[in-house]
């Protein structure tokens, strides 16, 4: 009922920008969260940063480089990552929580994109 389409990853330098897209579609009354989570080579997928109503958390590794919003209208997600490091590379996957037209909460992830930065 909720597609998501991923877009913006790539290969950059490091210290260089990338702004990561989730767009959303379907049955969709309202956006509740979103959030981005990284999964790195062998390691646990983690979260990168989560917007709710009134509330914006950030990983710790992340804090002042990355940046969360929304674009309401658009029913898209975004995420700013500035002065990238190597250890940013991962893929990067968005979660959303949406009100379906039933009144019903659903979470729903995008299909992954890649970062990767060299030195």
């Amino acid at each position: 009922q909720v597609q998501l389409v991923e877009s913006g990853g790539g290969l950059v330098q490091g210290g260089e920008s990338l702004r990561l897209s989730c767009a959303a579609s379907g049955n969709i009354l309202s956006i509740e969260t979103i959030a981005w989570y990284r999964q790195g080579p062998g390691k646990q997928r983690d979260m990168v940063a989560e917007l709710s109503t009134g509330i914006t958390r950030y990983g710790t590794s992340v804090k002042g480089r990355f940046t969360i919003s929304r674009h309401k209208a658009k029913n898209t997600a975004l995420v700013h990552m500035n002065s990238l490091k190597l250890e940013d590379t991962a893929v990067y996957y968005c979660n959303v929580i949406v009100r379906l037209r039933g009144g019903v909460l659903s979470s729903n992830w995008g299909q992954g994109t890649q970062v990767t930065v060299s030195s």
